[in-house]
């Protein structure tokens, strides 16, 4: 995978928030208690991302505001720099579904801003800690991640490839589409409704934001900046394979098995690895983010 240099990188959608650590939900940062504890951390975060801030709060509910990010500019030496690349891959992102969503569903895209925050952040949603694992809030419509929850994705839960960190972001903007299209809200009702399901409405959730993340990678490639200059000059089948992986790395089943416990399916908030990168590859196949109806009788298996 290759980022073009000439790409404009847009640091506008980008913010950045400096915490003092500790605190959030559960007060567990990544790192603490070895590898069973970041693997239980992200069990109920990255459940979380988009659901369990929003179900156990923790904080004041006052979003922190966030500073631009205003070293990316463009060139070759900004690729270098983590928080620059990433720019670009939300460019990316949210380029495809500026286009996309109008196509699919007759909906305008909003954009959402992406929050890099070192250590804990206050978000409308409650506050957090770097234990919680990236995460889209609704209540303010932003995508936050710690750029060190990567090198535990690499590190400690299997998924080393460089695409796996625009999957994760584009995982979480599928997230924001949801929002968009009213998905999640219609999903609490139904969890609300009848709580015995809450698990497997997440579940659906889930899985439909990896099929949305698969339609963007299939489109990938072709994702240009506002001047039609393409943002990636290489991505490859080898570099979809990656995301596959990391997608497989976070299955509900293999976190459980990675934290030294049972499988326990009634547990289950994200869907299992197998489940996950299923929904990947029919995104990425169909190019269709229609396809992605993880609602439908069946859909799970």
């Amino acid at each position: 995978m290759e980022l073009n240099e000439r790409a404009d990188i847009d640091s506008s959608q980008i913010e950045q928030s400096r915490g003092s650590g500790g605190g959030g939900i559960g007060g567990l940062p990544i790192g603490g208690g070895g590898l069973a504890g970041i693997v239980v951390t992200l069990v109920i975060a990255l459940v979380g991302g988009y659901f369990g801030i929003n179900t156990m709060g923790g904080g004041d509910g006052q979003e922190t505001a966030g500073t631009p990010v205003t070293q990316c500019t463009t060139g070759a030496e900004q690729l270098k720099v983590l928080e620059c690349r990433n720019a670009l891959y939300v460019t990316s992102i949210q380029n495809y579904w500026r286009q996309e969503l109008p196509e699919s569903f007759g909906e305008q895209y909003v954009p959402a801003k992406t929050n890099m925050f070192k250590n804990a952040v206050n978000t409308a949603c409650g506050a957090a800690d770097s234990g919680v694992g990236p995460f889209y809030c609704p209540a303010d419509d932003k995508v936050y991640i710690d750029l060190a929850f990567y090198e535990v994705l690499a590190g400690q839960l299997g998924a080393p490839g460089q695409f796996a960190q625009p999957y994760v972001l584009a995982h979480e903007y599928g997230h924001h589409v949801q929002d968009v299209l009213g998905t999640e809200a219609e999903m609490r009702r139904r969890q609300q409704r009848d709580p015995g399901s809450a698990n497997e409405e997440s579940v659906k959730l889930e899985l439909q934001a990896d099929c949305y993340a698969g339609a963007w990678a299939h489109a990938a490639a072709n994702t240009v900046d506002k001047d039609g200059d393409k943002i990636f000059t290489s991505l490859t089948e080898t570099d979809i394979q990656e995301g596959i992986q990391a997608a497989g790395q976070i299955g509900d089943d293999t976190l459980q098995k990675r934290g030294g416990g049972e499988i326990n399916p009634e547990q289950f908030t994200h869907g299992t690895s197998e489940q996950r990168q299923h929904w990947f590859r029919v995104g990425y196949e169909s190019g269709d983010p229609k396809q992605c109806d993880t609602f439908k009788a069946g859909a799970l298996g």
